[in-house]
């Protein structure tokens, strides 16, 4: 009998069918599908990228002017990541890898969010885009096809393998550390990478066939972001050292740029940072140093105040900035011909969104691609088309055509009665400036509150759906706190990107004195005195640095956080100090780091908290909450916890993140929702 017939046969028995149980607003949001990984081919208008849905993690492609197709078929909420897509030059094949953790790429034993018996491994694939099944290469990451396509070169646990079609893979070079930014040179005929170890990491060649790994000078201190010049005779690189504990902050400099011979593997230091603002380094979030096909090489640098771009000429003369005024470069790369610079970045005149831009590399002023109430990031080119990945205040990252309106690859479905959120600014009781943005409650009357702080703590929450992951969730989480009855601002605090250097790296933050807490403490103040807002029902919540502050915040200020919801957090934050201090400094400095701390304020904490964590936790140390935990359980203190087995820092499966985010708003509405109004 088919299904219709079970059916109506179930009917004539009397037997109701239950209807498929409809997902709650909260659920749903969060089953909107995410893109991320955005990367094209050189040669070709075709883009690919990895669509999460509800856990469920898919490879997408899409050519200019064409519908987008899956080429991967995965069903489940399994936890497992798929990253690190690489073309082909034609884009007619498509590598990427499977499991594994991409911020721990090298681990033996990676993630198991699923719990599986078991235990999985993270795989290399290779496709061929005109069908067929993807090819299992084995253990690995960060693969680079050569410029030919037809070697696929990649690293494991510091090792590189070579594989060609048809042929098993081969390892052809070990190193002490871990290999990073791995590429071929342009000939094909030699790999560059960074040899990362502890403390320290050297510039690395490998010539293909030989027995031998090169150094090109190895120094004390950071090589970072190798690239060739374009005819692959030389290599650039930059060069710093970490400034020691205590130093002033003009003092230095602290980094270079450098120029090697990729034969003879001699470097010239090529120039130097002042002493002063930018002595220190500071990149954006992706790739930092590019050098053009007309022999210009660009790299960052914060002489304003602001990380900005600048272009050199490798023979002489001095740095040109090419992105001047009162804002911040987030990520920026080359057009194909090498003679412009496109970047994502925000506005003197719009701080808390990203648009793109575009500049010569000769100079002149900078034209936006993009503009409007939405948010583009991570522009890059396939072939000689721009795509970004855009977001808004009802859409999550969807990957688009740039230009001055956006054409969406694949699907871009909208979040249902999502409110915009609205700018803030107020100031800490230091006159330091802050930004929030404001999600105002639905229905009259005094409502609770919610300060909502992000994690990192070098990041910045914006006017709408943030391009990762997990900022994405933490602001559907926002939004249905605005629909359930709570007024959410979510704070920008000092030491997170966007605003500048000197908010960025603003004394005292941290460790040093946790200065940081002064705009959370204003964001709650301000909170306090709109009209709107019940003054005793005010909650905090965040995850990471975030769940530190939330933290730190009950600890200080019970008196006015009424009740917390603690993600991950740190909550001792003393560690050991550099030995270029004497012994009464270094005891001195924890001194700092303990009162800096949530234990540190401990016996002031009233209010009742719930602690979420996953016990594989490999970013903040699990045992950071069983600490907490016993103290508060010491004192009286109430609280809750919620723990996932096998679970990483950015929950990897959304049945995760779903119960996360049920048990707070639970949480808050038996803490804050139901108490009487004032």
């Amino acid at each position: 009998m088919n299904r219709n017939g079970w059916m109506l046969a179930l009917c004539a028995m009397g037997l109701a069918l239950a209807p498929p149980a409809r997902a709650d607003a909260l659920e749903e949001a969060l089953a909107l599908p995410i893109a991320g990984g955005l990367t094209g081919a050189q040669d070709k208008a075709r883009f690919a990228w990895v669509e999460n849905k509800a856990g469920v993690r898919n490879i997408w492609i899409a050519d200019k002017g064409q519908p987008a197709r899956a080429i991967t078929a995965f069903q489940e909420d399994d936890g497992l990541p798929i990253s690190e897509l690489a073309f082909t030059r034609d884009g007619g094949t498509l590598a990427f890898v499977r499991g594994g953790d991409p911020e721990y790429p090298d681990e033996e034993d990676g993630p198991n969010a699923a719990s599986f018996a078991a235990w999985p491994k993270q795989q290399l694939f290779v496709t061929a885009l005109d069908g067929g099944a993807p090819t299992l290469i084995g253990g690995g990451h960060a693969p680079s096809f050569s410029p030919q396509g037809d070697m696929l070169a990649y690293t494991y646990r510091g090792a590189l393998y070579l594989w060609q079609r048809g042929s098993d893979s081969r390892r052809v070079a070990k190193v002490a550390g871990d290999v990073g930014d791995l590429q071929w040179s342009p000939d094909g005929k030699q790999l560059l990478f960074t040899d990362n170890r502890r403390g320290h990491s050297f510039v690395s060649l490998f010539d293909i066939g030989s027995e031998h790994v090169r150094y090109i000078d190895a120094e004390l201190g950071w090589a970072i972001q190798p690239v060739y010049s374009p005819d692959g005779k030389q290599i650039a690189f930059l060069f710093a050292v970490d400034p020691p504990t205590g130093a002033k902050e003009d003092s230095g400099p602290y980094w270079s740029l450098r120029i090697a011979d990729a034969a003879t593997g001699a470097h010239r230091i090529r120039w130097s940072a002042p002493q002063g603002t930018g002595a220190r380094y500071a990149g954006t979030r992706g790739q930092n140093l590019f050098w053009s096909k007309s022999g210009t090489i660009v790299f960052p640098w914060e002489a304003s105040g602001w990380l900005h771009a600048y272009a050199i000429d490798p023979k002489g003369g001095s740095p040109r900035e090419l992105t001047p005024g009162a804002f911040e470069l987030d990520t920026y790369t080359l057009s194909p011909d090498g003679n412009s610079l496109v970047y994502a970045a925000n506005d003197a005149r719009d701080l808390d969104r990203h648009h793109v831009w575009r500049v010569a590399l000769r100079g002149g002023t900078p034209e936006p691609v993009t503009r409007g109430s939405g948010i583009e990031s991570y522009p890059l080119f396939a072939g000689d088309t721009m795509a970004v990945t855009a977001t808004d205040a009802t859409h999550p990252a969807y990957p688009a055509l740039a230009g001055r309106t956006l054409s969406p690859l694949g699907a871009a479905p909208a979040a249902r009665g999502f409110v915009a959120p609205e700018a803030v600014l107020f100031k800490a009781e230091d006159g330091v400036e802050v930004h929030a943005q404001l999600f105002r409650a639905r229905g009259a009357g005094k409502h609770p509150a919610l300060i909502f702080v992000h994690g990192g703590p070098r990041r910045q929450t914006l006017l709408g759906f943030h391009p990762s992951g997990y900022y994405s969730n933490a602001y559907i989480l926002n939004q249905h706190f605005a629909a359930e009855g709570y007024d959410v601002l979510s704070v920008n605090y000092r030491s997170g990107t966007g605003y500048g250097r000197a908010f960025r790296d603003a004394p005292g933050i941290a460790r040093e004195g946790a200065s940081e807490y002064r705009d959370v403490l204003a964001a709650g103040r301000w909170l306090a005195v709109q009209s709107h807002v019940d003054p005793a029902r005010i909650g905090i919540w965040g995850g990471s640095w975030g769940g530190y502050l939330t933290a730190l915040a009950l600890a200080r200020n019970s008196d006015l956080f009424a009740a917390g919801v603690d993600f991950h957090g740190v909550h001792a934050m003393v560690r050991p100090v550099e030995n270029n201090l004497s012994p009464d400094a270094q005891a001195a400095a924890q001194r700092l780091q303990w009162t800096s701390s949530p234990m540190g304020s401990i016996d002031s904490w009233r209010s009742p908290v719930l602690l979420i964590h996953g016990d594989d936790d490999k970013n903040v140390d699990f045992g950071q909450s069983i600490l907490l935990a016993r103290e508060l359980a010491a004192r009286r203190i109430p609280y809750q916890d919620l723990v996932f087995p096998n679970e990483r820092h950015g929950f990897l499966r959304y049945a995760n993140w779903l119960a996360s985010y049920r048990a707070t708003d639970a949480f808050f509405r038996e803490t804050l929702m139901e108490k009487t109004a004032r």
